[in-house]
């Protein structure tokens, strides 16, 4: 077998492939809801709904961001009024990230769009084969992290 068949055939590409077609048809959704969010905001306000100010760094460690690309996410955030930085009182060097009312309201606007979303991608694939899936990713996942340094990823 060629390199190239090796390739097509391998779960690589299809990760691509999907995760495109997914980020596309959430930003559309979105958009056609007048939810003004992309996937990388929607994700951090999720982060934030579940633990509300969280250190920047911490931030940049559970969204698989390095920190400058962080800090331009963030920086786009505040302006849309989805969030906002606050210096630690323990800590001044420390900033906090919170949400605020605004972003609250967003994420509760973009609910039921990503439902709908996750309810379109899901369509028709039985629940012990998404269940399957999701268990081979989580090995995926494992599988890049132990395989070595991934620094570019959280720093």
């Amino acid at each position: 077998m060629s390199t190239q068949t090796e390739i097509d055939s391998s779960i690589l590409p299809w990760l691509g492939r999907s995760m495109k077609l997914v980020r596309y048809h959430m930003t559309d959704s979105f958009k056609a809801q007048g939810v003004k969010l992309s996937q990388p905001q929607l994700v951090m306000l999720i982060i934030l709904l579940k633990k509300d100010a969280q250190p920047q760094s911490s931030l940049a460690f559970l969204t698989n961001r390095n920190k400058a690309s962080l800090a331009r996410l963030i920086d786009t955030m505040e302006k849309k009024n989805l969030v906002e930085r606050l210096h630690s009182e323990n800590d001044k060097r420390v900033n906090l990230v919170h949400l605020t009312k605004h972003g609250k309201e967003t994420l509760m606007k973009a609910f039921p769009v990503l439902q709908n979303v996750i309810s379109t991608i899901q369509e028709d694939i039985p629940a012990e084969d998404i269940e399957i899936a999701v268990q081979v990713l989580k090995k995926i996942v494992k599988n890049i992290k132990s395989a070595g340094d991934n620094s570019t990823l959280t720093n």
